[in-house]
């Protein structure tokens, strides 16, 4: 191939890769430090008790595919840190925190899927926006419009894919559903619950109950996020971790 002929080539791989290069260079300068946000769904109020009643009880349940993640210790020791007693006898305490760690790991936030390349199609877009450029270059070379635009549409996505692989926009969260009983002595309070259990594919069975007790519920649901270019577990886990025990302690 002749070098006029090249040119354009060389024009091509060297706009696909300005391209790629400057959303990647963005990617890594707008999230280069690491940026952890903790988000409760409902405030929850308790009760002012005097410092004899501030005694609690805490189980942490853990379903999510990070079995050795643990939010109890940490959980504990901030509420022990704000002047509360913690037992492991649910019936000496005045307040019992149960809460389960519905998922743990890399999440797909939106905002991050657009700039890491909206996940697995990112090659996809740059393959058609190389696809476009080398049409238009082909233009200018008679007979060889189809080349160019496969040739284009092959740097553009192997630019892209080089770049995404390079600089990731990574975010890790910790999402934990979390009620709180806390008793009520001298009050009466009314519960009913209500369930719709499912029996095979047809069948339908709806249970309701009801009782009195001297204990109220308070639920919420807590997200810890952590976003960074390239982010690893290790470094975020230990963040999310905080985050979301301070915000829980911060209940009482």
């Amino acid at each position: 191939m002749s070098v006029p002929r090249l040119r354009p080539c060389i024009a091509l791989l060297a706009g696909a890769l300005l391209l790629s290069g400057c959303a990647a260079t963005y990617t890594a300068v707008a999230k280069r430090n690491l940026d952890v946000q903790t988000k409760m769904t409902d405030t929850i109020f308790l009760d002012p008790v005097p410092p004899s009643q501030r005694i609690v009880y805490v189980e942490v349940k853990n379903t999510s595919d990070k079995p050795d993640l643990d939010l109890q210790g940490p959980i504990r020791e901030r509420i022990a840190s704000r002047g509360y007693q913690i037992v492991d006898d649910p019936r000496r305490a005045h307040f019992i925190l149960q809460a389960n760690v519905l998922q743990a790991g890399r999440t797909s936030e939106t905002a991050a899927e657009q700039m890491y390349g909206r996940g697995y199609g990112a090659p996809v877009v740059g393959a058609g926006l190389g696809g476009t450029a080398g049409y238009v270059i082909g233009k200018s070379a008679p007979g060889n419009a189809a080349v160019w635009g496969l040739g284009g549409a092959v740097v553009g996505g192997l630019a892209e894919t080089v770049a995404g692989t390079a600089v990731q926009d990574v975010t890790y969260s910790i999402v934990t559903d979390i009620q709180i009983q806390e008793r009520a002595p001298g009050q009466i309070v009314s519960e009913t619950q209500s369930a719709d259990v499912k029996q095979g594919r047809s069948g339908r069975i709806t249970q309701s109950t009801s009782r009195t007790t001297d204990t109220k519920r308070h639920t919420t649901r807590v997200m810890s996020m952590a976003n960074k270019v390239n982010l690893e577990w290790p470094e975020a886990a230990p963040q999310l971790v905080d985050g979301l025990a301070r915000v829980v302690a911060g209940l009482f």
